[in-house]
């Protein structure tokens, strides 16, 4: 017996072998899409946006005395958890600045509260991008203010020369070095000084 197709069945055959062929190469480009790594650089360390921020700023040589300073805290599950967060995440050389003994005197279990309240004051509720911080400000007259999980604000804008700054209440003056390092729970961006409430 001699079947011969229409065009028609032909199409449709054809059709549907296509289709079933191709939806695993559609479904690895769109798992490939979600799970892109793209990461930034941060104290000589990888920056993974699949790991929450504690898991990234452990690995950050740039990092370990603001990680000492979350563990004293007792804010290690906070940050670890799904948030999410914006942490405006000083170095090293930003709490080494600090007066003498200040770091030292503020990892001791009896000054708990001060340490946390300093380090909330550099934590923002909600995932917030340089990109959305230059949309809101040029809204505002050039600086966001946002409101930190310490209570108090801080803002965010460019400072004469352009470079985009974040201001605490005092009007002190962090520079943010590195933007936009996003992790699985927030966003990091680095900053070259301690913000004080």
């Amino acid at each position: 017996m001699n079947i011969r197709p229409t065009p028609r069945a032909l199409a449709l055959g054809l059709t549907a072998a296509l289709a079933v062929g191709m939806m695993p190469l559609a479904f690895a480009q769109m798992s490939g899409g979600m799970n892109s790594q793209h990461t930034v650089m941060v104290g000589g360390a990888a920056m993974y946006p699949s790991r929450n921020i504690v898991q990234n700023a452990i690995h950050s040589k740039d990092h370990t005395t603001l990680v000492a300073a979350v563990k004293a805290a007792g804010l290690v599950k906070t940050l670890e958890g799904p948030g999410p967060f914006t942490v405006f995440a000083p170095t090293n050389e930003a709490f080494a600045a600090l007066p003498a003994g200040t770091v030292k005197t503020l990892l001791k279990p009896a000054n708990k509260g001060e340490l946390t309240k300093i380090l909330t004051y550099h934590v923002v509720p909600g995932r917030y991008t340089s990109s959305e911080l230059a949309a809101d400000a040029a809204k505002d007259g050039g600086w966001v203010s946002l409101k930190t999980v310490e209570g108090d604000s801080i803002k965010v804008g460019k400072d004469a020369s352009g470079a985009w700054v974040v201001k605490d209440d005092k009007g002190d003056v962090a520079h943010i070095t590195i933007p936009d390092v996003v992790q699985s729970n927030g966003v990091i961006f680095v900053i070259d000084k301690v913000l004080m409430p």
